[in-house]
């Protein structure tokens, strides 16, 4: 006899024992071409990816006779974006990561689940957004160093073949350029915040081959309030507070010979903070 559907006790028992809580929304290529309403912005679809996602996971989720897991993989079965080894070469696999704490094992962590959840040995590039600094404080290669770091080694293991920056200016791009033995392929920046590419950037770019991308993401994609607020949403309102955002992992894959998007989706990973 199977277990029956979990319900909001089980739901309850899941999320009070686990530790750590991992997601992955799936296509949302797929998703979006059923949706009606389209996000105004990335904060938006993720928050209403979150929520979509554990809405439908906990409501056909089997509680285990063996218990209750430590590690809750939330994901939805058809909405795998695992690659065949046969179209491997025909696809880019492109990642932004989007720290919310200092922790570098998440950097690990993240690409190793990346690496599992598309079936895939090695990202074609990532680029790395920082935990956002404190209002009127301005990021330093001294805060850069440790995250780079390990990425430096995730390339040297052949996990990675690029890793690029986002929203480092002229003189800060130069210093890590400078610093990195692994040097950054590619650096974004956020046009609402400068119409145009700053002159200096471009001729540093330009003389170092570093390729120059623009994007719209917000300094903090998900606040931990949005954050709460989307797993209140799709786990029925249960009390989450000592949940916290560790990182959130945004891919894309695309069909090289004709540069469109085949897939996109986000990973999350959030951990309960100890008592």
């Amino acid at each position: 006899m199977e277990p029956p559907n979990t319900n909001t006790g089980a739901a309850v028992g899941l999320l009070d024992h686990a530790k750590t809580l991992r997601l992955h929304t799936g296509n949302l290529v797929n998703r979006s071409r059923l949706k009606k309403k389209c996000p105004s912005s990335p904060s938006e679809e993720l928050q209403d990816c979150i929520q979509a996602t554990l809405t439908e996971w906990f409501s056909s989720v089997q509680v285990s006779s063996e218990g209750f897991p430590d590690i809750l993989y939330c994901s939805l079965p058809r909405e795998t974006d695992a690659i065949s080894p046969e179209e491997r070469e025909e696809l880019k696999v492109s990642v932004k990561l989007f720290l919310c704490d200092s922790v570098q094992s998440s950097i690990r962590d993240a690409v190793e689940m990346a690496c599992q959840t598309l079936a895939v040995s090695q990202l074609d590039s990532v680029i790395i957004a920082p935990p956002g600094t404190l209002e009127g404080d301005t990021q330093t290669l001294t805060d850069l160093q440790p995250a780079w770091e390990e990425l430096e080694a995730l390339v040297r293991s052949q996990r990675i073949a690029a890793i690029g920056t986002s929203e480092l200016d002229k003189d800060l791009l130069e210093q890590l350029y400078n610093w990195a033995q692994v040097k950054p392929s590619s650096n974004q920046v956020n046009l609402a915040s400068c119409c145009v590419m700053p002159p200096d950037l471009t001729a540093f770019a330009k003389e170092f081959d570093i390729q120059l991308l623009t994007h719209n993401d917000p300094k903090e994609l998900i606040s931990a309030a949005t954050f709460q607020e989307a797993v209140q949403g799709g786990t029925q309102n249960l009390n989450i507070a000592d949940w916290r955002l560790e990182w959130v992992l945004r891919y894309s894959i695309i069909v090289k010979s004709r540069g469109i998007i085949k897939a996109k989706g986000y990973l999350v990973n959030a951990r309960k903070a100890s008592p």
